[in-house]
């Protein structure tokens, strides 16, 4: 197992009811901007129970953030930090909300002239405005993590950011807000964060046995929690795992010790910036044909997958690699993802130059655990999803 350093400061406040405790968790006397996505909070009630318990604090409103959160947009959002002297931000949603409120954490305190440095000249931010988050889509980990990834429309870019400075100060996680998310949504992030912990799992033997086994339990509970909420998402227990196994995913935990990859997402943005395909969609259409790709040097932790998560025996091990990979395939169609560019977009010919052209001009002269997939790689890999 390799060193690392591990410090999570992030208050879970988990289960029913807890977004009465939000009072409690913003300090006295601030001023709090309220930030969220399309509305959606105005027609399940959480924003209504959320107003209720901020009601002895002074609030502005800031809804509208998109999904894949839009730097354009973000901008207005900052104008009003600095116009109203907000001293704490609320985010009231899912990873593209939070996101974003992170963005904002950090561009409220940034001395440069354009924010967007932030992300393009890779800043990392040590001291962010403080902020808190009320999960309502459990997908990408964003609520327990240091992390964010934005869209500049304009440029067709988006590009991630971090730093000690955007942990949440808290996150509120109540799975009764599953019952009101759309079945393409919860699909959305079974995907999302089975896709995080393979990023941070399928790499190669480090002797990690406990990170490996937690990464594997938290793919399992995915797989046997996918059936039960796409089919009830009242059912309380099953939104209890299926959120908390989104937080678990990506919240810094299991990639200590270890190589990470990465690779799948480092493309999957590129096809959201340019199709604006939903996230996780976009890495269930490269996944298989990466890890097809880099099979080889992949092959014995594809094997110990195929092993511990789908109880493949059988087989030499690229036999249970390739069983592996085509479980896990089987796996998104089994949630109604579909797995290939093609199906989202007649217009995909070009695409993995073009993916490879922008990877070349930000100087990616290599991605993966390795660093050695270069922008020749990329464009195979591309292609493969085709």
């Amino acid at each position: 197992m390799n060193n690392f350093e591990f410090k999570n400061p992030t208050k879970i406040l988990f289960g029913k009811s807890q977004i009465e405790k939000l009072a409690t968790e913003i300090p006295p006397n601030e001023k709090v901007l309220l930030l969220y996505g399309g509305g959606s909070i105005k027609k399940n009630g959480i924003y209504e129970q959320v107003t209720k318990a901020l009601s002895n604090f002074e609030v502005v409103e800031f809804g509208g953030i998109p999904a894949n959160p839009e730097y354009e947009v973000l901008l207005k959002a900052l104008k009003i930090i600095k116009e109203k002297q907000i001293t704490f931000l609320l985010a009231v949603g899912g990873g593209s909300v939070i996101d974003g409120t992170k963005f904002l954490a950090s561009a409220a305190l940034y001395k440069g002239e354009k924010p967007w440095d932030i992300l393009s000249e890779k800043i990392r931010t040590e001291k962010g405005m403080p902020f808190g988050t009320v999960l309502t889509l459990p997908a990408t980990g964003s609520e327990m993590n240091s992390g964010a990834v934005i869209t500049r429309k304009g440029t067709k870019e988006k590009l991630g950011m971090g730093g000690e400075g955007l942990f949440p100060q808290f996150s509120i996680l109540d799975p009764q807000v599953i019952h009101s998310i759309p079945k393409r949504q919860i699909a959305n992030g079974l995907a999302d964060s089975f896709t995080h912990v393979l990023e941070q799992y399928m790499t190669y033997p480090i002797d990690a046995a406990l990170q490996d086994r937690f990464a594997e339990s938290i793919m399992q509970t995915i797989i046997e929690t996918a059936p039960k909420i796409l089919g009830d998402a009242t059912d309380y227990k099953a939104a209890s795992n299926f959120m908390w196994c989104c937080t678990m995913a990506l919240n810094g935990l299991i990639q200590k010790g270890v190589p990470n990859d990465w690779a799948i997402h480092a493309m999957g943005h590129e096809l959201t910036a340019l199709y604006g395909i939903d996230h996780a969609r976009t890495l269930a259409i490269l996944t298989k044909s990466h890890y097809t790709y880099n099979l080889a040097t992949k092959k014995e932790k594809l094997a110990q997958y195929a092993e511990r998560v789908w109880n493949i025996s059988e087989g030499t091990l690229e036999d249970k690699s390739k069983a592996g990979i085509d479980k896990t395939e089987a796996f998104f169609h089994s949630i109604g993802i579909d797995t290939k560019l093609s199906e989202y977009t007649n217009d995909y010919k070009g695409t993995a130059e073009t993916i490879s052209k922008s990877f070349i001009k930000r100087g990616w002269d290599g991605i993966g655990e390795h660093g050695t997939l270069t922008p020749k790689d990329v464009v195979k890999i591309v292609e493969m999803s085709y």
